[in-house]
């Protein structure tokens, strides 16, 4: 009997690809294979693969001019005075502020990305798990395409603006020392154009040369769970230390209780 195939590729469209691995178990062959090379790209899990690649924000705010948008940060702000410690690191551009909430449970038009591809596993995968998706999806972008394709958009007078700004995707690589789960993490951020999610944005203003995969999308069926979240806690991605506060340590004790052997 053939040897069932442990991943299955699709055709690539204007920078995107659709990648189906039969089982999570492929995942490190995956990397190991075909992504250990390139240090430029950074992933991201999804615990449901019809999810789309769009902030929180966006899920809320239909309208890409809303001034609700604005009215939102400065809540922020305003409630978070007083609870930043003692003497709290000045965040004076609007993406630090937009980060600082980003990890604290608000709304904002980043999406998280982590330059581990394992950590972004654990994500989709314990999402899964907790939601009983049918499949989950990691996807990987290209940094370095976001840079060429806003050279091409910033210097293309006919690209319609998007909330009067240049329709280009942002890496948000936040300094402040606020967020202690970002580093454990090895996170990141994009800021795309209102109301326009990631895939949409790469195959309308995709520029690099053809043959180059801009965003990896890798869907996996969602079995073997609790033997995924058993080898990643074995390999210390759990959320004991993704997440070193009280709230890490919560959840790694409930996986516990309800994952044999974990």
């Amino acid at each position: 009997m053939a040897r069932k195939s442990r991943w299955e590729e699709g055709e690539l469209e204007d920078g995107v690809i659709e990648v189906k691995l039969s089982s999570w178990k492929y995942f490190s062959d995956y990397i190991n294979q075909e992504m250990l090379n390139y240090t430029s790209y950074v992933y991201r899990g999804h615990g449901d693969s019809s999810w789309k690649l769009e902030p929180t924000l966006d899920r809320i705010i239909k309208s890409p001019t809303s001034p609700k948008r604005e009215e939102h940060l400065k809540s922020f702000m305003y409630e978070t005075r007083g609870r930043r410690g003692s003497n709290p690191t000045s965040l004076t551009e609007e993406n630090d502020w937009w980060a600082l909430g980003q990890h604290h449970g608000l709304k904002t038009p980043l999406l998280d990305w982590t330059e581990s591809p394992f950590v972004a596993l654990y994500f989709a995968a314990s999402t899964a798990y907790k939601e009983k998706t049918r499949s989950y999806s990691i996807y990987a972008f290209q940094q370095q395409a976001s840079e060429v394709n806003n050279e091409e958009i910033n210097s293309n007078d006919e690209i319609d603006l998007i909330n009067d700004r240049k329709p280009t995707v942002k890496i948000v690589r936040p300094l402040s020392d606020d967020n202690n789960r970002l580093v454990s993490q090895r996170g990141l951020f994009t800021r795309g154009p209102n109301n326009v999610d990631l895939e949409s944005w790469v195959k309308k203003y995709n520029n690099v040369p053809n043959g180059r995969m801009v965003l990896i999308k890798l869907k996996i069926p969602s079995t073997g769970m609790q033997d995924c979240l058993r080898y990643l806690n074995r390999m210390n991605i759990n959320h004991s230390t993704l997440f070193p506060d009280l709230t890490g340590a919560s959840e790694y004790c409930n996986k516990v209780l309800t994952i044999k052997t974990y």
